[in-house]
């Protein structure tokens, strides 16, 4: 799922400098801090080095004694007196802290101090940065006073951005951006698919057909809800709502056809009117996107007079039941409208399951009106000396509990809400309680609650939802560094939370009127030492021979929780490691699918799959070994990756670099055969699957779909999480609702290699100058990544392309920043010197600039 060792926070975070800084020691306002990275692979170590300079431009000196600053970092800072006059200590998770030592001489006016620090592993990117920083002082113990923003300066030497001796590859240039994009043709939008993602079958008609806001609907009374779906679509196109009318001629007719399954349809269009035909509501609502996709990519620009569709006939249906986005809004909170946004971006490319990462150790997001403190407290980051009213920050939310991305909730009226959107657009929301590990903002919630009711001496109160077991010794680190973020599964109070968020969940659902059938109970990443010092797991072992170590305390809970939720008539969903055992083999740790849960029908996300980390085939042996499976696969399907290696290029990167062919390429019951790179991008050996198991066609039924999940640690705010979901999105629609392509099932390399480049050069046309347009206007317009341009120098002059065929290449030549009144490429350009070159979609949104010399 997140291998967190490698994790990094997001940088540049800028916070507002309040007039509070009047009553501080010291106006930090007139600090300014920046950060480098130093050296990688420091001291020939799996660790860097970086620095911060922190100069004092106004006209006091900067205290030398009495404060503290904070700041979140993932990496693990070594602990202890560094340079500066500092010492740096860790507090818990990604918050860290700087305090003077007995030395410190403070920052003189005009003055600045160099604070060099060593942490775990590397880093690359600008998001891989310090965040968040704010000040103590000694005098305001419970108050926190943010930095202004924090500069990071950009790696430019080998030692800053190559992650260690065997990473050969730099940060990417416009040149390698131009030799990738090469072999991309441009094709002419005429002969681009008419609809998207790709339908079972497609013919061309004859004729075309004029919409008109004069147009109207004639619908079943069973597609009521699509009909008025429809109808307030078309208003956004036309900007008058189509009439809806009870039988007689229409120009949109929405019929059943009982032979057809729950998701296929029909689409026919004619010089006449459109027919959708569909066995169910989730079939017309599908034949009405593909309606859709036939429109002009510009049509919803503005109101329009007419609009003119070409005569097709189309069969269609999806080749997965399960096409699931999952989206994190624990680490950082995303409103109700942007998770609408979301689900409207779902319904347009037929995906039918958001899964709702709803808790974590950084913050629990709904609403339990029982359990009021899991929203008060542990809904809320801010600076904290005890945690008792909210969580201490993360992912740089700052010390200030009013922090949008930091803190936030859905109510239970918002949920219902959600959920009443999405079931419109036939999508399933499957909600993810994160347990028993990620739980921490649980764990704190309770433990508030716990000493509330003991203090007014309501002690069975108080222990009646706990999750944590005070006198509980043990000692571990999760790979996030928290030292107290997994729930005491030997605690009877630990189901009796459970029961009761379950039912209260389910309670919504039945509100809404909307079926729920599965709750994912995460089960992933719980760390080493856990439950080894808790008189609570002694006593359970003791009581229950059949745990006869820690490890089997996992399936212990996991079984009892399964009992829990079959009780309520609810299915159970996890991550991986909720289906695999610990065991041995040759004497040494080894995992293996756990075949006590073999027969209880348990669906789990696969997401470890990183190709040359030794497990790339583990989704295929827990289908195989008969899991319901859902390749969640980090290598082509986390969209909170990089999209490639630039230090201007945020997300991270441990699972490697996800462009939007990664998940194009991916052949769901055979990857193996189109992985191209490890997670460090070098070309991938086919020789590692040799020993790897292949899916059967047993396991092949086991495979309920494909999902793209999007964790939020470096995604603050909806621009950034569209950019990171787009385009890869389209890249998951089409693999997840379309057949293999030809490419995918020859067996022939070389053919197949053909094949693709082809399929890809289609694919890439089709985002460039029909879905990208569509969604520079769609719902106001989405901030999706517009890629850099591609550039070198060719007997004198630089040449440009494009990823993405149908956007603008503008350039400079006169060191400025190209902007929508620049020239525009046409074929080469002559000028010498600095060249800087910017891509620009259909509204005028422009990509970062790119330079290359032409001397």
């Amino acid at each position: 799922m997140h291998i967190r060792r490698f994790l990094l926070v997001c940088g540049l975070f800028t916070v507002a400098v309040t007039k509070s800084w009047a009553q501080a020691p010291f106006d930090a306002s007139q600090l300014k801090v920046s950060w480098e990275v130093g050296e990688n692979h420091y001291q020939g170590k799996a660790q860097f080095m970086s620095v911060f300079t922190i100069v004092n431009t106004g006209h006091t000196a900067f205290p030398a004694q009495g404060w503290q600053l904070y700041f979140n970092f993932v990496r693990s800072v070594n602990a202890g007196p560094t340079t500066g006059g500092v010492s740096a200590a860790h507090v818990n998770g990604d918050l860290y802290k700087l305090t003077p030592t007995a030395d410190s001489k403070g920052i003189a006016a005009g003055d600045s101090i160099r604070i060099a620090l060593v942490a775990d592993a590397w880093a690359v990117n600008y998001t891989d940065a310090p965040d968040g920083l704010y000040f103590v002082w000694d005098k305001e113990p419970g108050k926190g006073y943010s930095v202004p923003a924090l500069n990071v300066r950009p790696s430019t030497q080998p030692k800053q951005y190559l992650r260690f001796p065997g990473d050969k590859i730099g940060l990417i240039t416009p040149q390698d951006i131009y030799e990738q994009n090469k072999n991309t043709a441009d094709v002419p939008l005429a002969e681009l698919p008419k609809v998207f993602p790709t339908p079972i079958e497609i013919t061309n008609g004859t004729g075309e057909l004029v919409l008109t806001p004069a147009m109207t609907i004639s619908a079943d009374p069973a597609f009521a809800k699509e009909s008025a779906y429809l109808a307030a679509e078309l208003k956004t196109v036309f900007g008058k709502e189509p009439a809806l009318t009870n039988g007689g001629k229409a120009t949109i007719t929405l019929s059943s056809d009982a032979s057809l399954a729950p998701e296929d349809y029909t689409l026919t269009v004619t010089s006449n009117g459109v027919q959708i035909k569909a066995g169910e509501g989730a079939g017309i609502f599908y034949g009405i996107q593909s309606l859709k996709s036939l429109f002009p990519a510009n049509a919803w620009a503005g109101a329009q007079k007419k609009i003119t569709l070409p005569a097709v006939n189309v069969k269609d249906g999806p080749r997965f039941g399960y096409r699931a986005f999952m989206i994190d809004v624990s680490r950082n909170f995303h409103s109700k409208n942007d998770i609408y946004r979301l689900l409207d971006l779902m319904a347009m490319y037929k995906l039918n399951v958001l899964h709702f990462h709803l808790t974590d150790d950084e913050g629990w997001r709904l609403e339990i009106p029982s359990l009021p403190e899991l929203t008060t407290v542990g809904a809320h980051r801010g600076h904290t000396p005890d945690e008792k009213d909210h969580l201490q920050p993360a992912y740089g939310s700052g010390p200030d509990v009013s922090n949008e991305a930091g803190s936030g909730f859905y109510t239970k009226q918002d949920f219902i809400d959600i959920l009443h959107f999405a079931a419109e657009r036939h999508i399933r929301v499957i909600p993810e309680i994160e347990t028993p590990g990620h739980a921490r903002a649980a764990i704190v919630s309770m433990k508030a609650r716990y000493e509330k009711l003991s203090k007014a001496g309501q002690q069975a109160a108080a222990e009646e939802y706990l999750l944590s077991d005070p006198k509980d010794a043990s000692v571990y680190r999760s790979v996030q560094n928290w030292n107290d973020n997994v729930i005491n599964v030997a605690l009877p109070a630990v189901y009796h939370f459970l029961d009761k968020v379950v039912e209260e969940v389910q309670g919504m659902y039945k509100e809404a009127g909307v079926p729920l059938e599965y709750v994912h109970m995460g089960g992933d990443e719980v760390p080493a030492g856990v439950w080894a010092g808790s008189p609570a797991v002694k006593a359970l072992m003791e009581k229950d021979k059949r745990i006869r170590d820690v490890n089997d305390l996992w399936y212990y809970y996991y079984g009892k929780v399964n009992d829990l939720l079959k009780k309520r008539g609810l299915k159970l969903y996890g991550w991986e490691e909720m289906g695999m055992r610990k065991t041995t083999l040759d004497g040494k740790p080894f995992s293996m699918p756990n075949p006590g849960f073999g027969a209880e029908n348990l669906m789990v996300d696969v997401w470890n799959n990183i190709m040359g980390g030794g497990a790339e085939d583990l989704p295929y042996r827990l289908a195989n070994a008969n899991y319901k499976v859902v390749l969640s696969g980090v290598s082509n399907m986390y969209f909170d990756m990089a999209y490639m290696k630039s230090f201007d290029e945020p997300g991270f990167y441990w699972g490697g670099f996800v462009d939007v062919d990664k998940p194009f390429y991916f052949i769901p019951l055979d990857y193996y055969k189109n992985s191209k790179v490890d997670a460090l991008g070098n070309p991938l050996d086919p020789a590692i699957f040799k020993d790897k198991q292949r899916l059967t066609g047993y396991g092949a039924d086991n495979i309920a779909g494909v999902q793209g999940l999007l964790w939020s640690e470096t995604v603050k705010n909806v621009a950034r999480m569209e950019y990171m979901i787009l385009p890869k999105l389209l890249g998951l629609a089409e693999r997840a609702w379309a057949k293999d392509p030809e490419w995918a099932q020859v067996k022939d390399s070389a053919l197949s290699a053909d094949l693709y480049a082809k399929a890809w050069s289609s694919f890439a046309n089709t985002l460039g100058k029909k879905e990208l347009v569509r969604l520079s206007y769609y719902n106001g317009g989405y901030n999706y990544r517009i890629p850099t341009a591609g550039a070198r120098v060719v007997d004198g002059v630089v040449v440009a392309n494009l990823q993405l065929p149908g956007f603008t290449i503008r350039y400079t030549t006169n060191g400025k920043e190209p902007d929508a009144k620049s020239k525009v490429y046409a074929g080469t350009i002559k000028e010498k010197g600095t060249i800087k070159l910017k891509v620009f979609d259909a509204k005028g949104r422009a990509s970062r600039s790119v330079s290359i010399e032409n001397k």
